[in-house]
């Protein structure tokens, strides 16, 4: 805590204090449970409550970063759960002092429990503050992260059509895969032998094939891949990205009732994921949820209003 406590409250506490507890000894047993030093407790001599209880806050008041405040605070929360009073037991007014105890912690409980409503706001106020600075950030930084893979990817243009091209767009689209964390295996030869690379998602694996030339892709090169897609396990799947596209013939070639595979060009790679509108497991999962439905393995980027 960090704020003083209004006038009231102060005063409402000290009402419950002294109306709680009638002999000294039970005061003072209370008091120093609640951070009250002895050394205060032995000024104590020949004043009455009330007039010790009022001098004790006036001190309380005085320390430093309401630490005083702090105290009063807590015997205030103290005195708000208190149900009983056997200190006021036994007496011949004992019923008058019970009830105007009760009257006391009932006033003060329900401001108790309106200040920690209070508190619990502030809490929740900062808390949400918070995690929307931390989704802020991170809204940054995933931009920034695009942003970063979009140039990469603008400065390969020059190479698109090239052998090297070829390969440095396949190492480009296993670093968006990386991003978005999703497991993934890149390619790699084993005995001189190129093997597929592939990806994991939603207990989905999908072979990769990624094409960086100049023309849209024809019915040939899908039929390879659909070769290679069927030839593994039967939840293998494929997906195919090319940056050119797929010319009518690709795109009927690879649609047909449970195809198993998925088509991806330059808009789906610009216009959806490094633009932040959508992330590539999204586009994907769109794309494949399409292909269930319709038998069809390409889905324009205007069919993801849809």
């Amino acid at each position: 805590m960090n704020k003083k406590l209004a006038p009231n409250f102060i005063q409402l506490t000290q009402d419950a204090c002294l109306k709680a507890f009638w002999r000294k000894s039970a005061l003072r047993t209370f008091l120093k449970q609640h951070r009250i030093t002895d050394a205060r407790l032995s000024a104590w001599q020949d004043e009455s409550k009330r007039d010790f209880i009022y001098r004790l806050f006036d001190e309380l008041i005085q320390i430093k970063d309401n630490k005083g405040h702090e105290i009063i605070l807590e015997l205030a929360r103290s005195l708000a759960e208190i149900k009983h009073f056997p200190d006021l037991e036994n007496w011949e007014d004992s019923s008058e002092k019970i009830s105007a105890a009760y009257k006391a912690v009932e006033r003060l409980r329900w401001e108790v429990d309106k200040l920690n409503q209070q508190v619990r706001d502030e809490k929740e106020s900062m808390r949400r503050r918070k995690e929307a600075e931390e989704k802020r950030q991170a809204s940054i930084a995933i931009r920034q992260s695009l942003e970063k893979l979009a140039q990469e990817l603008n400065c390969l243009v020059i190479k698109q059509g090239t052998q090297e091209g070829g390969y440095a767009f396949e190492k480009w689209f296993y670093n968006l895969v990386n991003f978005f964390e999703i497991i993934a295996r890149p390619p790699y030869n084993a005995d001189g032998r190129q093997i597929d690379g592939s990806l994991t998602l939603d207990g989905t694996t999908f072979l990769i094939e990624t094409k960086f030339t100049k023309e849209k892709i024809d019915s040939p090169a899908i039929d390879i891949f659909n070769s290679k897609v069927t030839s593994k396990a039967d939840n293998t799947m494929g997906i195919f990205v090319s940056m050119a596209g797929f010319n009518e013939g690709a795109i009927k070639t690879a649609s047909r009732e449970r195809t198993p595979l998925l088509l991806m060009d330059y808009s789906h790679i610009y216009n959806l994921i490094l633009s932040g509108i959508l992330s590539l497991p999204d586009v994907i999962g769109r794309i494949k949820r399409h292909a269930s439905q319709t038998g069809e393995a390409f889905l324009s980027i205007n069919g993801f209003s849809c």
